[in-house]
């Protein structure tokens, strides 16, 4: 498996790659500096749009546009690049983080607690109604479900753990929380997540430098190391879903990591899942 630079970008915090098989481009963000790129593998361009504050994940909306986590909230922007608010959240510090769409087109969106204030993790559906599935949470990041979207993955990055919810489509509901698995045996903390058409699990490693592949039933199967440590989120994308891109994050690090910030890309490494867009 070969290691490329797909961006040499050096962002300050990137996060959340995501295909947008309509378009033929990969969004990616760079979440503090409030950018939203759009990669083209096609002919290597990246175009950005600069929002006014933080902007954790940016994904392809149904119709056209995009939802975005920000920092206060969820919010849906149109293809002229108007803006409302599907709900706002900015309270006691509490901050917007990852961000997925479930196989019916529903948003999962999760929250970073404030100093005094617990997050939670959430359900937004198409009509902009939300629905909180989980409290207490400390640093919500990977979400993504299983290939017969049975089963949904999860990481509150300070549990070091990969948990699994039973999963319901039809109705949305994710119920019977419990541990995947634990990841204690190395520095990096589970960070974005994806999932492969095999029912593999790829987690990125932040602090870590590595993402690592996890059976359906949590065993380490398969670690790829990155030349940057900080490695934020992973996602796979191109036409058939075969290329495994990886973000990456230079904060703190000066000139320490070159390469630290840059966009990555894994080709061939397996094949991802089909995609949807948020149907709001």
């Amino acid at each position: 498996m070969s290691v490329e630079v797909a961006l040499a970008v050096r962002a300050h915090f990137a996060e959340c790659p995501t295909w947008d098989a309509a378009d033929g481009s990969l969004l990616w963000v760079d979440m503090n500096e409030g950018g939203v790129h759009r990669y083209r593998p096609s002919d290597g361009g990246d175009t950005v749009t600069v929002v006014d504050q933080p902007v954790a994940a940016a994904l392809p909306r149904e119709g056209g546009g995009l939802v975005l986590s920000l920092r206060d909230g969820v919010a849906v922007t149109a293809p002229d690049g108007s803006r409302r608010w599907l709900t706002e959240w900015a309270r006691e510090g509490v901050r917007g983080n990852d961000a997925s769409v479930d196989g019916r087109g529903r948003l999962w969106v999760g929250t970073i607690a404030g100093e005094t204030s617990p997050g939670w993790l959430a359900r937004i559906d198409a009509d902009g109604t939300t629905h909180t599935a989980a409290t207490g949470i400390k640093l919500s990041n990977g979400i993504a479900w299983s290939p017969d979207a049975t089963l949904m993955y999860y990481v509150d990055t300070r549990t070091r753990r990969i948990d699994v919810f039973d999963y319901d489509l039809d109705t949305g509901k994710a119920a019977n929380r419990r541990v995947l698995t634990a990841v204690t045996d190395t520095d990096g903390l589970p960070d974005g997540m994806c999932t492969d058409t095999e029912g593999g699990i790829w987690v990125a490693l932040f602090r870590g430098g590595a993402v690592r592949r996890y059976t359906p039933d949590g065993r380490l199967d398969r670690e790829i190391t990155l030349p940057a440590s900080l490695t934020t989120s992973c996602g796979f994308g191109g036409p058939d879903l075969t290329d495994l891109y990886v973000t990456s994050a230079r904060r703190d690090l000066g000139d320490a990591e070159p390469e630290a910030g840059n966009l990555f890309v894994v080709p061939g490494v397996a094949q991802g899942l089909e995609g949807m867009a948020f149907a709001g």
